[in-house]
């Protein structure tokens, strides 16, 4: 389903001028299943290619005996043209209800890989080939244990033979595993560490610093750890509710993005974490961030039961409020950029997924 539709966010110019920009509904689309993760391929030859994850609980029928809440989803494959704007659903996978996907930065002679965290409590490897995702690896975090969901998960970032090779997971037990793929290309679980209260919503490796890691609970922290010494470094108190989204900055050193269920977007020197830099408050739980892949000053929010928000940071002390995107009529949960523009285009293109209206859309920022 195609439909066009205008939003209008502002854009901060010198002189304190505003400048009207326009939000542009391109494509539609009914996911069926409850959608809550989207995320579009950085491999140089497929950023053409996004994924979007669904979660579908199927509850007992009434009469029926009693037993667990079984937990579907299911896997998008989408190929969307950026100069004739046309969207094409390319494969739909039947999977465990997946929570987070995550794809790996590869280098350009090898083949994008998804990683899928489940509600089985599993880590699933994707291939892209031939315009089709295949399963290449799974593992499970933790095989004993039938009722542990795998919340979110973050591929190491970086150059060189092995640093693509790790991946942080973050469970429902509130549980950080780090797992490794060896030389055979097989998943291992590496070590595992108890570090949170209550569900592990959020983890993260820093960017910069790839001995560092961070991660977010339910029990409203925010920690980090050294894994050389498998130590706790930071316990920040910042949040006023769980956290739930981590962003450590692509481009600017010693700069973590934090999201919580208290609505607050907050900014951290990683160097002096005590408080924050800066924080706005963006009137929904912030299930996740993303930074625009021009100039990294735009950060997409999805904003859970308010809508999907556009935030300017280019300056870390005074975050702006740029617009809301409000086609969405149900919990916000997922959100990317597309990765594939031109250098002289005056805009970009997002795609956005909720959750209970089943809605995924692509539009048009500029």
């Amino acid at each position: 389903m195609k439909n066009y539709c205008i939003y209008r966010v502002f854009s901060p110019l010198t002189h304190n001028l505003m400048k009207m920009l326009n939000i542009e509904l391109i494509h539609n689309i009914d996911t069926e299943y409850s959608a809550d993760s989207v995320e579009w391929c950085p491999h140089k030859n497929f950023r053409d290619i996004f994924a979007c994850g669904t979660y579908q609980l199927e509850e007992n029928k009434e009469g029926e005996e009693e037993k667990p809440c079984q937990r579907k989803g299911r896997i998008y494959l989408y190929e969307f043209e950026k100069h004739t704007k046309s969207l094409k659903e390319l494969q739909r996978i039947e999977t465990a209800a997946i929570l987070d996907m995550k794809w790996i930065n590869c280098n350009d002679n090898e083949l994008p890989i998804l990683a899928t965290a489940t509600a089985l409590g599993k880590v699933e490897l994707f291939q892209l080939e031939d315009a089709e995702l295949k399963l290449i690896d799974s593992i499970h975090l933790k095989s004993d244990d039938d009722n542990i969901l795998a919340l979110s998960l973050d591929w190491k970032q970086g150059s060189g033979e092995n640093n693509e090779n790790q991946i942080l997971v973050s469970d429902s037990k509130g549980n950080i595993s780090l797992l490794n793929r060896t030389n055979e290309r097989n998943m291992e679980i590496l070590k595992t560490w108890h570090a949170h209260n209550f569900e592990a919503w959020i983890c993260a490796f820093d960017r910069w610093d790839q001995n560092r890691v961070y991660t977010g609970g339910d029990d409203t922290f925010l920690n980090a750890y050294d894994l050389r010494t498998e130590s706790r470094i930071l316990l920040n108190k910042s949040h006023a509710a769980g956290v739930t989204c981590l962003l450590s900055h692509p481009v600017r050193e010693h700069v973590l993005l934090t999201g919580s269920y208290d609505e607050h977007l907050r900014t951290f020197d990683t160097r002096a974490m005590r408080v924050p830099l800066s924080e706005i408050n963006l009137q929904g739980g912030i299930w996740r961030i993303k930074s625009d892949p021009r100039e990294h000053n735009l950060m997409l929010c999805a904003c859970m039961y308010h809508n999907f928000s556009i935030v300017h940071l280019a300056d870390l002390n005074a975050p702006t409020l740029m617009g809301e995107f409000g086609e969405h009529k149900s919990i916000c949960y997922g959100a990317d950029w597309d990765l594939n523009f031109d250098e002289g285009d005056d805009g970009l293109n997002m795609a956005t997924c909720s959750f209970y209206d089943h809605k995924l859309c692509v539009s048009r920022v500029s």
